[in-house]
């Protein structure tokens, strides 16, 4: 497969599309303090955006029992219900990327794990949600990512064949639910990734280090 037969462009939404990782820090810090506990840095919490409300607790907390795990988490979900989209900017050279694949008449959209409670105010604040003719959530299908469930529905709301689609994301269980749906994988270098992860061990098609890079391969690809 090739970059050349692009048709269409999916994203993962937390640590792709959007940094999203300020509201749901401050959401984290503000049920931390709920419970009497300190906040936590932005930057240490960064790359624990991308893997849901858990573990964003998990790294704050690490071994804490259940019950206050939990405790937290639920109030991370009350705290980022009402803050959502505060502090949440599109990646720099992300907004001029989607105005190129208008132009240019190549569809986009989001396949995220983030509940549709989240993902569709998010992207309403973001100006986006008329734009996209794809937007699946972690709750749109039986199964969120790493499945295929959300991936090949993604591409039937797009009317692309999965070969012919870049999905786009920060994860591992991104890229691997790329492969498995058939589509072209490619790593956000720029998302939230933590020392831990190794994306060149992730089945991917292509790695860009920024949506600048990203934006200029497929400008020199599809006119090949």
């Amino acid at each position: 497969m090739s970059l050349t037969q692009i048709k269409g462009v999916l994203f993962d939404l937390d640590g792709t599309l959007a940094d999203t990782a300020p509201d749901l820090v401050q959401a984290l810090n503000l049920s931390l303090q709920d419970v009497g506990i300190a906040a936590q840095p932005l930057a240490a919490m960064r790359y624990a955006a991308s893997h849901g409300s858990f573990a964003l607790v998990d790294a704050a907390i690490p071994n804490a029992a259940d019950d206050l795990r939990t405790q937290v988490q639920q109030g991370l979900l009350a705290h980022y219900q009402r803050i959502n989209g505060d502090h949440c900017a599109l990646f720099t050279g992300i907004a001029a990327l989607l105005d190129w694949l208008e132009l240019t008449q190549i569809p986009f959209g989001v396949i995220t794990n983030k509940p549709a409670r989240f993902t569709r105010p998010l992207l309403r604040k973001l100006n986006l949600h008329l734009r996209m003719p794809v937007i699946i959530s972690g709750d749109s299908t039986k199964h969120p990512k790493p499945h295929t469930a959300p991936m090949l529905l993604g591409a039937q709301q797009l009317g692309c064949a999965p070969s012919q689609i870049l999905y786009l994301g920060d994860a591992e269980r991104d890229l691997l639910a790329a492969k498995a749906a058939g589509m072209l994988g490619g790593v956000a270098l720029w998302g939230y990734l933590g020392e831990n992860d190794k994306p060149l061990q992730w089945p991917a098609h292509a790695y860009f280090v920024s949506p600048e890079q990203l934006h200029q391969t497929l400008i020199e690809r599809l006119a090949c």
